[in-house]
């Protein structure tokens, strides 16, 4: 079989997908590639990596040398280069099965899964290893301040990658993570989610036994077990698994826990962790950080080392600036359990102010009225919580769509305090009157929320200029 010397990526500029790219174009590998959107920082990347690409979709991008086309997870039928690929009966991958191929084969692959914490987890795991001199390989859905993207490709044995569990691409619709090879595996916890393409819990619990299927017996899962689900989900597992949580019966105890405003501490097998993070789901994220490290054969210097200079992820709790007193985190939480949490550390951290929850329901699943009743208790945890119309509302029958205004009216009979107000205007208009000083104010979206964070910054500052 002839040697595949041009790889073409349709949609390239994703942070996983261009993360490959340049890597495979720094093997020597000729690599195209082409997206709808390009600007920067992934455009200024790949330019600088030498990766040629073009804006939109056209059948005449794919070049007559181009021997495999990646297709990218968010590419469907009806794009003009996917179905040019289909006619020319050209070879074509998902980006999981490029990643297995060229990157993951024989090396020591640390796979994060679970459906709350893989970002926060893999992000702790990957610096953990990198500040002990490991120099590894990560895929991570975020950008950890320590490292500067989110994605990066090296020769180290090791690997620490974000495990999905959502399809693979529109030609695979298995999850992501059983492409990964792994050899050490975390599972989080286990919820309900993705209603775009799963119909049931049951239906994610088997692509987690799935996942345990492909364990090697070298290699071991540590698993959340406290989390009933997990716990069903490894029953009769073929491989090592070893549970970890606070409870009694977990193999790996985290214990003597104790919370400050900048920080958290914990013990887990009679060592001692510091790390500079909030909230209880941020602790057990890092004891899950700290068994990875010690599969790794790391000492406990090294993990605790490696603890106190990490310095967080973009879009997590992250403080994006304090205007006339009031504080505008961004974060990321998009279900009703992470907007618990979410909640549970912002009053650890700040334990004196009032806490904003401004909530985008913006994932398939959340603009479902599947979690009609449980977003309304999350929420009813703030000391006010706004939400606002749901985006593309015709792309879900009226009857399975969720009604913020039914959900702001839940809020205040579950003791909260809610507002709904359909637009970006209409919320920073109503935060900036009522916002007083000493107040948090938490965006929580999967999305860029309309701008959000800065034009509710840059009306706070007009109003005290008096502009």
């Amino acid at each position: 079989m002839a040697e595949k010397n041009h790889y073409h990526f349709i949609g390239v500029c994703g942070t996983a997908m261009g993360a490959v790219a340049a890597a495979m174009k720094e093997r020597g590998i000729t690599v195209t590639g082409s997206d709808e959107r390009i600007y920067p920082p992934m455009s200024t990347f790949l330019e600088e990596s030498g990766v040629e690409i073009v804006e939109g979709y056209r059948a005449s991008n794919i070049p007559e040398s181009a021997d495999v086309i990646i297709i990218g997870n968010t590419i469907s039928r009806g794009n003009e280069e996917a179905e040019e690929a289909l006619n020319r009966k050209l070879l074509y991958q998902s980006l999981p099965e490029v990643l297995k191929d060229q990157f993951l084969r024989g090396k020591r692959n640390f796979v994060v899964t679970g459906t709350h914490g893989k970002t926060t987890t893999s992000a702790i795991l990957t610096w953990v290893l990198q500040s002990a001199g490991r120099e590894p390989g990560y895929m991570i859905g975020g950008i950890p301040a320590n490292l500067g993207r989110g994605a990066c490709f090296t020769d180290s044995e090791f690997n620490v990658l974000e495990g999905d569990e959502y399809d693979t691409a529109f030609f695979d619709k298995r999850s992501k993570f059983l492409h990964y090879l792994p050899e050490f595996v975390i599972i989080n916890n286990i919820e309900f989610d993705h209603a775009d393409i799963y119909d049931s819990l049951d239906e994610i619990k088997l692509t987690f036994r799935r996942l345990l299927n492909i364990v090697p017996s070298g290699g071991v899962t540590v698993v959340n077990g406290d989390d009933c689900n997990v716990l069903d989900v490894i029953e009769g597992a073929p491989c090592p698994v070893r549970t970890l949580g606070f409870g009694k019966r977990c193999d790996m105890r985290i214990e003597d826990v104790s919370y400050e405003t900048d920080g958290s501490s914990f013990t887990l097998v009679d060592e001692r962790y510091t790390i500079p993070m909030v909230g209880e789901f941020n602790v057990r994220n890092a004891a899950m950080a700290v068994a990875g490290g010690m599969f790794a054969g790391l000492r406990p210097d090294e993990v605790r080392s490696a603890f106190a200079s990490f310095q967080g992820i973009a879009r997590r709790q992250q403080l994006r600036g304090e205007v006339r007193g009031v504080r505008v985190i961004d974060d990321f939480a998009h279900h009703p359990t992470a907007i618990r949490l979410a909640v549970q550390a912002l009053r650890q951290r700040y334990p004196e102010a009032r806490l904003w929850v401004v909530f985008e329901p913006r994932s398939n699943t959340t603009r479902r009225n599947i979690f009609q009743s449980e977003l309304a208790d999350a929420l009813a945890s703030a000391d006010r919580a706004v939400v606002p119309a749901i985006a593309d509302p015709e792309k879900f029958a009226e009857e399975e769509r969720l009604d913020p205004e039914q959900l702001v009216r839940d809020i205040d009979a579950g003791g909260g305090q809610g507002v709904y107000l359909p637009t970006v205007e209409e919320i920073a208009g109503y935060v900036v009157a009522e916002a007083e000083a000493g107040d948090v104010v938490a965006i929580l979206s999967n999305g860029g929320f309309g701008g959000l964070h800065g034009i509710l910054l840059e009306r706070l500052g007009e109003a005290a200029t008096g502009r």
